[in-house]
């Protein structure tokens, strides 16, 4: 007789860097996954999940990469030679490989090179950050690698107060989607534009790339890369040369207008043409669909920040809000950092008065360089690589990999599966992903808070990420109370548990089948400038920033040219298969990426689809296959950010063509966008 094969179905949350984070359902046999999809316990995801999460996470979580056992390297670094050992042994290791550094250089001379593999508040960050306070290792400013620049642009405008909710764009007559490919890395809000669009509103998009939201969109605004900001100040120039400005809105709620306009005034029509190389007609429609509109909704992505002039295109797109008074109503407003509004203490949760006085820190862009730099004092000397695959993600990957061969580093690795960067450590510590563990999540692009469980059994003998830093801190003698909290405990610690929004319910018990909606501190909607006020220092939407002019001499946007040395610009965005470099293992990743570029270019190097193309800069070559298509701009190619190593038969990814050294305007940020490179038929010899 046969035996009856029980499926379970259970709840969870999406933890990747995305901002939806969406609810899920699991359909669980014995111990495993066998498929995953949207459950519609967050009113906003509702049921909806994107393809790559369905199709990869089951192979992900079983798949011949996950690590099972803590291994110890064997071979050389970047080598697939490891042996199993125990975890006794593995924790035993990392001590010996931190304290060497300590003694011979100091704690200062240990670094976490973590990023945002996980958003769960406790996977993200929690006894990690603890452990590494109590050390004294060097600090990690992690954000510039990606979302440093677009915080600090929101910021300076609206301090930390919750921007707009996507779903009140239904009351929108204008949505502007600027920089945000929104079916790749914002599918919730289609179903938002959908909406308003039945009801009579227009959309405009502004990317270099015809994305697919464009199909549904009234004008599309293809202009150059590292552009927005002269489009932003040329369309408030115009406006206000038509008298267009909301002047009762900005002498309200704004200040800093005579120092912003002053900069908006030096561009026109022309510098539209000139500099974003869109047509006079185009931005004149432009200018009349702001003109026509009663509640704006500008949804603002990434995308605008990966150059030179990004913070200023960030915040120059978002001001305009401010200077044609669309904020104040619902339909009217930034959809951007909507999180905000959750109640989290995470001084609480990190414990960053644990760290001594004068600890350095450091920008996550320049780990590569100080890793090589023997006069870095104190000199770098142990690294542990977790909720990151640095080899995948960051620019100049050439220089990465040169600086995790330095045989001199100790590198302890923890993640889910091998990546290109486990290869590269000393001992790797097996993880275990979110359907392993318990978790709280917030969001960076709804106002939801939700709580997962486990929904199958930690896979081998991996653990969560609290439970490897408590052993951690166990082995480095740190016997603390806060070193011994449970998870329950720690969830307790990520969000104040009394306030209002927050409905009652202690963060470690939220209901499994409820998503909590944060709200403004008196229950009502988040309207800025109604029911949630800028929390600047002056109170106000602060069009000129004194915080920004005197870290980084931007108070007001300003465009600065980057000279082009290579005949086309290369963009990565978001992929339709990875999450940044997550599920860059998997089935789909596999095989050549693929680089878009124009029919123009296409038939000025003899070049068609399907071909094998080479792209080239100083810092290395990459292997593609071509797809001709018109969705880009002439001299523009697109390849989708992500791929790993054993996608080209080069052995880099398009991020060894990425310089670090060009940086954004402000925050030190990654500039991906600014990429020059040649193209040639064939791979490279």
């Amino acid at each position: 007789m046969t035996a009856q094969i029980i499926q379970d179905i259970r709840p969870s949350v999406c933890p990747l860097d995305c901002p939806d984070t969406c609810s899920l359902s699991v359909t669980v046999e014995g111990d495993r996954i066998i498929e995953v999809k949207g459950s519609r316990t967050n009113p906003y995801t509702n049921g909806a999940i994107c393809s790559k999460v369905a199709r990869s996470y089951p192979e992900m979580i079983h798949g011949d990469d996950r690590l099972r056992h803590p291994l110890r390297r064997t071979g050389m670094r970047g080598e697939r030679k490891f042996e199993r050992i125990s975890w006794e042994d593995a924790l035993e290791i990392v001590h010996e490989g931190f304290s060497a550094a300590i003694e011979k250089y100091g704690p200062q001379s240990v670094l976490p090179f973590n990023y945002s593999g996980p958003h769960g508040q406790l996977a993200g960050g929690s006894m990690d950050r603890r452990f590494f306070h109590k050390m004294g290792a060097s600090l990690l400013s992690r954000a510039p690698l990606c979302g440093a620049v677009k915080g600090a642009a929101y910021a300076s405008l609206y301090g930390t107060s919750p921007g707009m909710p996507v779903e009140q764009a239904l009351d929108s007559d204008l949505i502007v989607i600027w920089g945000n490919n929104v079916t790749v890395s914002n599918l919730h809000f289609t179903k938002v534009i959908q909406s308003a669009r039945a009801k009579g509103a227009k959309v405009v998009v502004v990317d270099p790339k015809r994305i697919k939201i464009a199909e549904q969109c009234d004008l599309l605004l293809r202009l150059q890369p590292g552009t927005d900001v002269v489009l932003a100040l040329a369309l408030a120039a115009e406006l206000e040369r038509r008298g267009r400005l909301d002047i009762s809105f900005i002498e309200q709620f704004t200040v800093g207008f005579d120092e912003f306009m002053a900069e908006a005034r030096r561009y026109s029509t022309d510098d539209v043409v000139t500099i974003c190389k869109l047509s006079a007609q185009e931005f004149e429609a432009l200018v009349q669909m702001f003109v026509g509109a009663k509640n704006i909704a500008t949804s603002i992505g990434n995308g605008i920040e990966r150059g030179r002039s990004g913070g200023s295109g960030l915040r120059a797109a978002m001001a305009l809000q401010a200077l044609t008074g669309n904020h104040g109503r619902r339909g009217a407003g930034v959809i951007s950092k909507q999180g905000l509004a959750a109640p989290k203490t995470t001084d609480k949760l990190q414990r960053p008065d644990l760290v001594p006085d004068g600890t350095r820190t450091i920008n996550i862009v320049d780990v590569p360089e100080l890793l090589l730099d023997k006069s870095y004092d104190p000199r770098l000397a142990a690294i542990m690589i977790y909720n990151h695959n640095p080899v995948s993600t960051h620019p100049n990957q050439r220089q990465m990999v040169e600086a995790l061969r330095r045989e001199d580093l100790f590198i302890a690795g923890c993640d889910i599966v091998m990546t290109d960067s486990m290869l590269f450590a000393d001992v790797i510590l097996p993880a275990v992903s979110h359907f392993e563990h318990d978790d709280l999540y917030g969001a960076y692009g709804q106002h939801y808070v939700q709580r997962g469980v486990p929904a199958i059994p930690c896979v081998g003998d991996g653990l969560p990420n609290t439970e490897i830093f408590r052993r951690l801190a166990a082995r480095f003698g740190y016997d603390d109370p806060i070193f011994k909290e449970s998870d329950a405990e720690l969830m307790d610690a990520a969000m104040d548990g009394d306030d209002p929004r927050m409905q009652g319910f202690k963060p470690s018990q939220i209901p499994l089948d409820r998503a909590l909606e944060m709200t403004a501190q008196d229950g009502g909607e988040l309207i800025m400038c109604d029911t949630v006020m800028p929390t600047t220092p002056s109170g106000k939407i602060e069009l000129f920033s004194s915080d920004l002019e005197q870290r980084f001499g931007y108070g007001v946007p300003r465009f600065e040219v980057v000279e082009q040395t290579r005949p086309y610009v290369l963009i990565t965005p978001s992929s339709t298969k990875r999450t940044n470099a997550t599920f860059g293992g998997c089935e789909e990743s596999r095989g050549l990426e693929v680089l878009e570029l124009h029919p123009d270019d296409a038939t000025a190097n003899g070049i068609k689809s399907g071909d094998v193309v080479t792209i080239s800069n100083d810092l290395g070559a990459v292997a593609l296959e071509a797809f001709v298509s018109d969705a880009v701009r002439p001299g523009v190619f697109y390849s989708p950010k992500g791929p790993w190593f054993r996608s080209s038969p080069t052995g880099m990814t398009t991020n060894a063509l990425i310089p670090s050294d060009i940086r954004s305007d402000i925050e030190r940020g990654a500039c991906y966008n600014e990429t020059f490179v040649d193209i040639s038929v064939g791979e490279v010899q």
